[in-house]
């Protein structure tokens, strides 16, 4: 099969996928039941290896096209699609950071169906993204040990390995990578946010916990050297950001078509000719659309730049020209999220507000996602550099 073949094939799987996903979505939400059989069914059909480099086997799929996965999954359940988000991100940081070895060894691996989520947020310190999780070297018995606590760790409860972000005890930055299944990590189903209940964002423990010398991938200190990882975990972020958009849309569309009554100071016999609820769709249509639009910008930005950032020939304008337009697209999704997903009720009115509808759940997931990353300092540095040319900072978040 041709790579163009094998491309088209992951795609359609996608999207068949998100459709399927998408009928269950409201009643997962519900009674909080956990996607496994649905993260499973994405690892069996090649999504989560969608970005695997050619030279280990993979489609290395264009960031273009994985956004558009994204979307899809975003519209369907975006519990799901940010389940997978730090596994993607996972994948990058393997291709900008691992050895060849330990490409060869976590790509194939993700070719056999692994899923490998982050633990990296910590709760308490004094600031949002303090590492207290310690990598400490063994030098009695070779290798290292890893202790401490993460949390929000999403997906945790459907993966097969982590990737933890840790402090070494030399007061570097590290990656642990490391199966599941180790002695000495624990992973508790305590996430309970009000919105995307469902992404199985736990925590996990390390107590002890091995780590071998090809397990450990040290970083660059934090803010030294700029790349395209910051850029590519907001586009996802983003892309989830518009699915919500786009469903809360949808869904207010057809209530307004199918359900929706007319109050009487219309003078319609239909919900759907009143000129205010016309007007809401339309404004709800523009917000999703327009972030719609932006992202797939972003994402051709992004693109451009990613090849020659993973082999470490992409200057600095040319990445922090790609963060600003993803940060872009991040604004106008999270607008759009919250925005369209609160209009619904200006075209359903109270009938839908029934809970057995669970159309609160757009709004409670767009509320909790987009409170990952402040969109307002995304708005600073996509305005200083277009006042001042200054290059967004170097960031996770922007």
């Amino acid at each position: 099969m041709s790579h163009q073949e094998r491309s088209a094939d992951l795609l359609s799987a996608a999207h068949r996928l998100a459709g399927e996903f998408a009928q269950d979505a409201a009643r997962r939400d519900a009674g909080r039941e956990l996607p496994h059989a649905e993260i499973q069914a994405l690892a069996r059909h090649g999504i989560l290896a969608a970005r695997v480099p050619r030279e280990f086997g993979g489609i290395d799929l264009p960031i273009t096209e994985l956004t558009g996965i994204y979307v899809a999954l975003g519209k369907a359940d975006p519990n799901i699609a940010q389940a997978i988000q730090p596994h993607a991100c996972g994948v990058e940081k393997i291709r900008l950071y691992g050895t060849p070895a330990q490409q060869r060894r976590y790509f194939a691996l993700l070719h056999e169906g692994a899923m490998i989520t982050n633990a990296s947020a910590e709760k308490g310190g004094g600031t949002v993204g303090d590492i207290r999780v310690l990598l400490s070297r063994q030098s009695e018995t070779g290798g290292w040990r890893l202790d401490g606590d993460k949390h929000y760790c999403t997906g945790s409860l459907f993966a097969s390995h982590f990737y933890a972000l840790v402090r070494r005890d030399d007061g570097g930055r590290s990656i642990a990578l490391l199966p599941r299944e180790r002695e000495g990590v624990a992973v508790l189903d305590d996430w309970d946010g009000m919105g995307q209940r469902t992404t199985a964002s736990g925590t996990v423990r390390f107590r002890q916990v091995v780590v071998a010398d090809d397990e450990h991938m040290p970083l660059p200190p934090s803010g030294t050297v700029r790349t395209h990882e910051g850029a590519f975990a907001q586009i996802l972020h983003a892309a989830i950001d518009v699915g919500i958009a786009l469903a809360a849309f949808e869904d207010a569309a057809h209530y307004g078509r199918e359900r929706a009554r007319p109050v009487p100071e219309a003078g319609v016999a239909r919900a759907s000719d009143d000129p205010y609820v016309q007007h809401a769709v339309g404004e709800m249509a523009m917000l999703a659309h327009g972030a719609q639009a932006l992202l797939e910008r972003a994402a051709r930005t992004l693109d451009a730049v990613a090849a020659k950032a993973v082999a470490g020939q992409a200057n600095e304008t040319e990445l922090g020209m790609a963060s600003v337009a993803v940060a872009e697209a991040k604004m106008a999704a999270n607008d759009a999220a919250l925005r369209v997903s609160e209009m619904l009720y200006r075209v359903g009115g109270a009938g839908a507000t029934l809970r057995g509808l669970n159309l609160d759940r757009h709004w409670r997931n767009a509320r909790t996602h987009t409170t990952h990353d402040p969109v307002a300092y995304k708005a600073k540095a996509v305005g200083d550099y277009y006042l001042n040319g200054n290059l967004p900072p170097i960031t996770s978040k922007i």
